[in-house]
């Protein structure tokens, strides 16, 4: 009798183990659901997190919303005028800058537009937002700045990993500092250079190439959507004074009634692209279905003397001209071949040096001089 007892009570306590353990997997089932529901329906946009492979989420060319987008040194020369292109046409925009080179004044205007954001990040840390496109820009791009501060690649290899974490496309701004002094000319992209990894500029050239090769290694690797972008010369409104690069220096100096100094015999060559041309190629590249490289530049080619005398013409035909010996590692020629760019993206320059130059000058005066036409020292201390 006491055996038959014990046996009813195991084959409860069976059953009310089994009982439990069903409840338990149905309360979690019914977790689960809930959960789902709700970072489907509450997250930001109401959009769905994907991998990488199925990072262009929309048919950029079509587009049927507005885009969130980040633009790393979005303070800075170019970000600044790209910041304002995408928002002019409806696009929400987190800039990201550490403010080394770049400017609040060149931003401030979209303060209080709900579809801006201006976040204070160095990309050398990592950093999570939830985004459809990365245009990464943030990146010394002058010599006196590049060679203080002379890395880039930490920060391409943490925007290459957030693109791959949230399936963003991502952009990349190289340069034609890539080809270094060139044995071809003028340079397609699939010239691979003559770059000296050792020399005062390498940090520049060599961090640009290995952000280059990481970008691939991504796209080849992770299946990140990626764009690849060489940039040749820029200039326009918004450059940093006195910060090394020829035309910027050219005009400051010829505003202060400065001599303009050219640095060798002036022969070497250069060619020279309006902001406004470049940050049209940028958004063309973004969204069409090419990887890249692509060179973005304006193939109208000129000498340092040449560039001078179009400055002198410019704002003071009486400056003069003073002689210094070249910097190491100068390149002799730099000329882009963008027929690529034309068959491909449907871009080319439409802003002359002539044109372009005067629009410069204005923005340099204004920052200068101040508007009642005395010496800014604030200004040019950026």
């Amino acid at each position: 009798m006491a055996s038959s007892s014990s046996k009813k009570e195991a084959a409860g306590a069976r059953i009310g183990r089994l009982s439990y353990w069903i409840q338990s997997l149905a309360y979690a089932a019914l977790g689960a659901a809930f959960a789902t529901s709700f970072f489907v329906f509450l997250s930001p946009g109401g959009r769905e997190s994907k991998p990488a492979a199925a990072a262009t989420r929309i048919p950029l060319g079509l587009k049927s919303k507005s885009l969130r987008i980040v633009v790393t040194g979005g303070a800075g020369f170019v970000g600044s005028h790209l910041v304002d292109k995408l928002i002019g046409r409806g696009d929400s925009v987190i800039v990201v800058d550490n403010f080394f080179t770049g400017r609040k004044e060149n931003v401030m205007h979209h303060f209080g537009n709900p579809r801006f954001e201006l976040i204070r990040h160095d990309v050398v840390e990592p950093l999570l937002l939830e985004v459809d496109q990365i245009y990464h820009l943030a990146c010394p791009a002058s010599p006196v700045h590049y060679k203080f501060n002379p890395t880039n690649v930490v920060g391409t290899l943490n925007m290459l990993g957030l693109a791959k974490r949230i399936g963003a496309r991502f952009l990349l701004t190289s340069t034609s500092e890539v080809y270094g002094d060139p044995l071809e000319h003028p340079q397609k992209e699939d010239y691979w250079g003559n770059v000296n990894p050792i020399g005062v500029r390498s940090c520049y050239d060599e961090g640009k190439r290995t952000a280059e090769t990481l970008t691939m290694d991504y796209h080849r690797g992770a299946n990140v959507s990626v764009r690849i972008a060489r940039i040749f010369n820029t200039y326009g409104p918004r450059m940093c004074l006195d910060d090394g690069r020829v035309v910027s220096n050219f005009v400051a100096q010829a505003l202060r009634k400065e001599p303009l100094t050219v640095y060798g015999d002036g022969k070497q060559t250069r060619s020279f692209q309006f902001v406004s041309d470049l940050v049209e190629g940028l958004v063309k590249l973004m969204e069409s279905d090419h990887i890249g490289p692509f060179n973005l530049g304006n193939p109208g080619e000129f000498t340092m003397l040449e560039l001078a005398q179009v400055v002198k013409e410019t704002i003071d035909p009486e400056a003069k001209i003073e002689f210094r010996d070249n910097t190491a590692d100068d390149p002799h020629m730099r000329k882009p071949d963008i027929s690529k760019a034309i068959s491909m993206l449907g871009w080319e320059p439409k802003i002359p040096l002539r044109e372009g130059l005067p629009r410069m000058v204005d923005d340099f005066k204004q920052r200068i001089f101040g508007k009642d036409g005395t010496s800014s020292s604030s200004d040019e201390q950026q």
